[in-house]
């Protein structure tokens, strides 16, 4: 019979992080243990308020499993009896954790995934005025970042963009608005962005907006996150964006999230791998995606004031492995 420990661990961080929806000064997680015959699975998720998450409701979602779990639940009945979200992925990741340590391999050898030696990880802009992000921009390009993502609210799009661009005229620019603008004027902002040399546009508008974004041909790549969980949303997608952004605790797990690639792929969707505020242990989780991605947005655990031991080994903007 396997043992199941379910905690909660607040990782601080060593600067707010700052969005559109407010400014987080801790990583709060959710970790899954499971241990079976001597060998040990550990998972982990990031509950996120804008799914209707919060640490006690993706706790008491996993704690409804744990005497399934105890008794030899699989992976693939965890898909029916959990919806796609932090608590199936903590739970899923643990499973695939245990498997690998069971065949005494990695993960990533177990799905047969050749890893390359580095990944280049987007560095995130978090929102200021103008000037403050334009320097921060340098400042992570000066000390070896060249993928940056920008942040950005509904506010002096122009002005932040146009400054940042002055300050890093070599980087490469990937823009989140995190669901903030509104389809008036949404063209133009796209364009304004193109004529910059940004490389992709991020989730613009608020999900139920989605439409609008079939209205106008793209001079950038528009990449859904908010707007893509799971293989079940890749239909409603067709037409509006060009990318999806997969993260484990959106689609409920690795399980899913590999489904999910390849049937984006299929459908003709780019890739982008992403994360939210967690340690090396989530990024460990979704290494078997960075070989298919254009953009790997991994950068959640370089924000942390001390990370998990083992913990991965991060330089400004890659991802050493």
């Amino acid at each position: 019979m396997r043992s199941v420990k379910v905690y909660e661990e607040a990782w601080p961080l060593h600067t707010p992080f700052v969005i559109s929806r407010g400014s987080r000064s801790e990583a709060s997680v959710v970790v899954v243990e499971i241990e079976e015959e001597g060998f040990k699975g550990v998972g982990e998720c990031t509950p996120y308020p804008r799914y209707g998450e919060s640490l006690a409701s993706v706790m008491a979602q996993i704690m409804t499993l744990v005497p399934d779990l105890q008794k030899g639940l699989t992976r693939e009945s965890l898909q029916q009896r959990l919806p796609a979200g932090a608590a199936r992925n903590a739970i899923d990741c643990a499973l695939w954790n245990l498997e690998a340590a069971r065949q005494q391999t990695s993960l990533t050898s177990l799905l047969s995934v050749a890893l390359p030696q580095s990944v280049v990880t987007a560095q995130t802009v978090v929102i200021g005025e103008p000037e403050q992000m334009a320097a921060s921009a340098k400042a992570l390009f000066d000390a070896g970042a060249t993928l940056l993502k920008v942040k950005l609210d509904d506010r002096l799009i122009s002005e932040r963009m146009v400054a940042i661009r002055s300050a890093v005229p070599s980087a490469t620019l990937i823009v989140d608005a995190n669901e903030s603008w509104h389809p008036e004027g949404l063209a133009a902002r796209c364009q304004l962005l193109a004529d910059l040399g940004v490389a992709m546009l991020e989730q613009p508008l608020p999900a139920k907006d989605d439409a609008t974004l079939k209205n106008f041909i793209h001079p950038l790549p528009v990449c859904a996150d908010e707007s893509c969980h799971t293989r079940a949303s890749l239909s409603e997608l067709k037409g509006s964006y060009d990318m999806v952004n997969i993260k484990l605790d959106k689609a409920g797990g690795l399980t899913e999230a590999l489904a999910l690639a390849a049937e984006a792929q299929a459908q003709g969707f780019s890739l982008m791998l992403g994360c939210m505020l967690c340690t090396s242990r989530a990024i460990g989780a979704a290494l078997p995606l960075v070989n298919h991605v254009r953009f790997a947005d991994l950068d959640g655990p370089t924000w942390l004031a001390v990370d998990v031991s083992p913990a991965l080994n991060f330089s400004s903007g890659v991802l050493h492995l």
